[in-house]
């Protein structure tokens, strides 16, 4: 042990001004002199002429330190791609597009660009800045917006209670019933605005959304009464761009009952449940129910005709901003190694542009919804939904100030 010291000690001196290629010749001799794994020799080397014995004055032992008194050199820093300029714009586009993840935007950017500038709604000044936001990456977005970003955390709440009218005649639904790789089975589900307070009559909003495509509608009804809820469901059949071939719900009595299945076999639509306890089932209306209708119109209690209708009008101009320009990606895979699972998604594509792919949707309604397009603008269509939503807003800060002034009055009387 002491030899192989010496040799290094002897070694080391003036070993950090060597270059590279005598360096390398000094550590064959002394690896196969002492032993040493090269990288330990190295090493050893190295820190031979930065050591130094430190006495410490309390129990008289000394400590060996090693430090290099030289300032460690900084290394220049990669000069920014993406200037001020370019980060204005993309929190433009992000915000017309309802703060979406880079994953979701980043593909969309290569239309989505053109269509926003073509409208007015952006200013680009340079073929430069164009070019870069053309291929800006999604990771290159997350890392920009970093500090834009907001994240809210809400509780779930659910109102709905199991229906048991018709169980049996209603079957569970199964691969040999639906076929989600073509357009037209579609999952519902009623989303409560009861607004913590489940007592009495309120609205709900009546959700449904394509398997295949994401196409997604809503309407709100005064209440979770059949009637109401069927009605919503013949209106959203009239207006969808494809055939309604299946639908599914949860085991809530709103949709169990005689009157919505024979409506179906009527139509021949096929008509399936969940599985009794098994939420996610309906894992597609699900997302929607957060992602639509609770992102947009929050948590508070509607209840009042008035409320129903501007819902109704907000659900009008969402439809098309939703589908038409909201991308959204779906599972193609799911794979399981061990204890980590892998998860592999199609590229980012609107609800739109997955019809318009399909061969389940005729020429004429793919010329439409090309035509709708083309000639809507998504940041008008943001603007409009943020007025409507203002406009509910005031009639619900006012229908709550009237009560709170009717609860004062009966308490002075």
């Amino acid at each position: 042990m002491q030899a192989r010291r010496e040799i290094i000690w002897k070694e080391s001196k003036g070993y950090n001004k060597l270059s590279k290629k005598e360096k390398m010749t000094r550590l064959d001799s002394i690896v196969a002199v002492t032993g040493y794994n090269r990288d330990y020799a190295s090493r050893l080397l190295s820190i031979q002429d930065k050591s130094t014995y430190v006495k410490d004055g309390s129990s008289g032992r000394s400590y060996r330190l090693v430090a290099d008194a030289r300032k460690a050199k900084k290394r220049p820093r990669r000069k920014k791609k993406y200037d001020e300029e370019v980060l204005e714009i993309l929190k433009k586009i992000w915000v017309i597009m309802d703060f979406p993840c880079g994953k979701r935007l980043a593909p969309c950017m290569s239309w989505l660009v053109p269509k926003l500038e073509a409208f007015g709604e952006i200013e680009i000044g340079s073929y430069e800045v164009r070019k870069k936001l053309l291929s800006i990456s999604a990771a290159s977005i997350d890392r920009l917006l970093k500090g834009e970003k907001r994240k809210l955390s809400l509780k779930k709440r659910k109102s709905t209670k199991p229906g048991s009218l018709l169980k049996d005649q209603i079957s569970v639904r199964t691969f040999a019933d639906w076929d989600d790789a073509k357009v037209g089975f579609m999952e519902m589900d009623l989303v409560s605005h009861e607004g913590g307070n489940p007592s009495g009559e309120y609205a709900f909003t009546l959700t449904l959304t394509d398997v295949c495509s994401g196409w997604t509608e809503n309407r709100a009804v005064k209440n979770r009464a059949q009637k109401w809820t069927f009605e919503a469901i013949n209106l959203i059949r009239e207006r969808l761009p494809f055939s309604l071939k299946g639908l599914d719900s949860d085991n809530d009595s709103t949709f169990i009952n005689a009157h919505l299945f024979r409506y179906c076999e009527e139509n021949e639509i096929t008509f399936t449940r969940s599985r009794v306890g098994n939420k996610n089932d309906g894992c597609y209306v699900e997302q929607k129910n957060w992602s639509v209708v609770r992102r947009t119109v929050g948590y508070a209690r509607h209840d009042t005709e008035e409320e129903v209708k501007i819902l109704n009008e907000i659900y009008e101009v969402l439809r098309l901003y939703v589908n038409l320009f909201q991308p959204t990606v779906k599972l193609m895979r799911k794979e399981r190694h061990g204890a980590k699972v892998k998860k592999t998604y199609d590229t980012p594509k609107t609800p739109c542009q997955r019809l318009l792919s399909s061969p389940d949707v005729s020429e004429d309604v793919k010329v439409q919804l090309q035509q709708s397009f083309d000639e809507l603008n998504p940041a008008a269509l943001k603007r409009e939904i943020n007025r409507l939503l203002r406009k509910l807003e005031r009639t619900y800060l006012k229908k709550k100030a009237d009560i709170e002034q009717c609860e004062k009055e009966l308490v002075l009387t």
